[in-house]
């Protein structure tokens, strides 16, 4: 952290951007495993449909859950898997060979904020890509939604014939 300006509130070091690395993809596919396996709480393995190739990209995602209302959030930013799930309008979640479809549903700023404040409070390795600290207050939030997409999970109804 900065020293305060005299008189000013303290200020933070600017937030940490997403790069995508091969580091990153092999660690994606070790901690897939862990995921798979339902060792990791609240995380499932996200598979959206490539709107450019039409194929499957899966990545490791935690879900914010508050009763029966469940959240993806993006802490990268507009990554693919965003650009991806906003074309579909859908996106896949398995975990512990269980998988669940669910259509999304991107909520406002203001709705936002508050999910984002729980997000940074149980996935603690993303909190660096937030301008705001996990103590913030959730409007802190709401004014960096713009940058941390938010989607919500609505399942679809399995139609049997």
């Amino acid at each position: 952290m900065t020293e305060p300006a005299p008189g000013g509130p303290q200020r933070r070091r600017p937030s940490r951007q997403f790069r995508r690395s091969r580091t990153r993809r092999i660690g994606d596919a070790v901690i897939g495993v862990f995921v798979q396996a339902g060792l990791i709480p609240s995380t499932y393995m996200l598979t959206t449909t490539g709107r450019k190739t039409g194929r499957a990209v899966t990545h490791p995602a935690t879900i914010v859950q508050d009763g029966d209302r469940r959240w993806l959030v993006a802490p990268y930013g507009a990554v693919s898997w965003v650009h991806n799930a906003r074309a579909a309008g859908r996106v896949s979640l398995a975990r512990r060979g269980d998988r669940s479809d669910h259509a999304v549903r991107e909520v406002p700023p203001a709705e936002a904020g508050p999910i984002l404040k729980r997000y940074v409070a149980v996935a603690s390795a993303t909190r660096p890509y937030f301008d705001a600290d996990r103590h913030a207050p959730a409007e802190a939030f709401t004014a960096e939604a713009h940058r941390h997409p938010v989607f919500e999970l609505l399942p679809i109804a399995s139609v049997v014939p």
